[in-house]
């Protein structure tokens, strides 16, 4: 069986650089960049920064960017699968190995936009500290004391005004005079919403692909055919990208609020709300939790009774939605693994979770019921599952801290948790003795 190499040289300049390698943004930037260039709208190529210093930067570069994206799913009652090859990335570069070479990328003379993807936790600022805002602080003084123009900056990250957030982080690195002035006046930071399922790597089937291409490909990504990207920002960022023209669902808007609350605490809040708790209770992939009799009550009543209140938009076009997401959750083609959203479940919950529990608080004076056991879900896990998250987190967890002391870590959900009223006591009833 063939290897996937590429058999011509690429030949579009670099335009893009994108931090984080991940199947997400592999199967959501790079898989649109592509059909951008397919449609000779862009004509650029991708560099990918691996932030990390283990990842799958080596797997990319030995296959020369190529990967294979499969896009399956039902469309108006129809099952559809659809195979793309993707050839918009040009390489990986390991920011922690090659950092030179990091640096190097953010002087090439077409470079014009950035793109990352570091989970909810990555647009941080900590002080001596190799985050991802400290990367970006260096490129953006490398560009600055070159001479070239400022970049434009779409982050993916799922928080609320996610480019606002990493320019107050890249800032407050920066001493340089000369540096700030230029990422206030010459970059630009947009605010976005990203939407689409992205299951990955399609463990158990990708014999069966290969077989079907005639192709070895190690990196396969997997999703759902839906596709939404908001971008909140200048007329003329639209014009430089000109996503729309190769048919892809791109909205340009001065406010993606109204898409992101909606978005964030309908599919991401209930995908968080449900799966750690799926998971203790065997359940691999997300669609046989919506099939589950238990669990897939949960999750209706988390999206028609808990979240449907608290957003601010037509009882006919939440309801739709939520359908919508329920649909997308019981695609039987997707194969997205549980484990694979329990990533970083601590900022995840704050992030898409707690508002919703906040706000449905002050509508009907009391507790959500299942967004509450939804925390109990999550203490259980960090208890008993060999979990992913920051290594302060680990650490916490390492110390095997009573509910109180989860509860109350301010930095974990920037507020002491246990001041709802019932919160604590509620989930206590839901969490299993240690």
């Amino acid at each position: 069986m063939e290897k996937l190499v590429r058999k011509e040289s690429l030949k579009y300049p670099v335009k893009v650089l994108q931090f984080g390698e991940g199947n997400f943004l592999r199967a959501f930037v790079d898989w649109m960049i592509d059909r951008m260039n397919k449609k000779n709208c862009f004509n650029g190529s991708v560099r990918i920064i691996q932030v990390l210093e283990q990842g799958m930067g080596d797997v990319i570069n030995s296959q020369n960017g190529l990967y294979h994206v499969i896009r399956r799913g039902v469309e108006n009652g129809k099952a559809i699968e659809e195979i793309d090859l993707v050839e918009s990335v040009e390489s990986v570069v390991n920011a922690v190995t090659e950092r030179e070479k990091m640096i190097e990328s953010a002087l090439l003379p077409e470079l014009r936009f950035v793109f990352s993807n570091t989970t909810e936790a990555g647009i941080e600022y900590r002080e001596n500290a190799d985050t991802f805002p400290f990367k970006v602080s260096e490129i953006v003084t490398a560009r600055c004391k070159a001479g070239l123009g400022g970049l434009i900056f779409i982050p993916c990250e799922l928080i609320e005004h996610n480019g606002d957030k990493l320019k107050e982080c890249v800032l407050k690195y920066i001493t340089d005079a000369e540096v700030r002035a230029y990422v206030e006046n010459e970059c630009i930071f947009c605010n976005t919403l990203v939407d689409r399922i992205v299951a990955g790597y399609p463990r158990d089937e990708a014999p069966k692909y290969w077989e079907k291409l005639n192709i070895e490909d190690n990196l396969l990504v997997a999703c759902e055919p839906f596709f939404f990207f908001v971008i909140e920002a200048p007329k003329e960022v639209a014009e430089e990208f000109p996503a729309t023209q190769a048919g892809v669902d791109v909205l340009f808007t001065d406010d993606q609020t109204p898409y992101r609350t909606r978005k964030v605490r309908f599919l991401n809040g209930a995908h968080t709300a449900s799966v750690l708790g799926a998971h203790l209770a065997g359940f691999t992939f997300v669609d046989e939790m919506v099939r589950d009799e238990k669990f897939g009550g949960f999750l209706r009543k988390v999206l028609f009774e808990e979240v449907m209140p608290t957003i601010n938009l037509p009882e006919d076009e939440k309801r739709a939605y939520a359908e919508s997401v329920l649909e997308r959750f019981a695609n039987p083609y997707a194969n997205h693994r549980l484990l694979s959203i329990a990533l970083n479940s601590t900022s995840k919950w704050r992030v898409r979770v707690l508002p919703t529990l906040l706000d449905y608080v002050k509508i009907k004076g009391e507790l959500p019921q299942n967004l509450t056991m939804s925390m109990a879900y999550l203490i259980n896990f960090y208890r008993t599952v060999d979990f992913e998250d920051s290594p302060s987190v680990k650490e916490f967890f390492a110390t095997n801290p009573t509910v109180e002391e989860i509860l109350g870590n301010c930095e974990l959900w920037g507020m002491d948790l246990n001041t709802i009223k019932n919160f604590t006591d509620m989930v206590k009833k839901g969490v299993a003795d240690k």
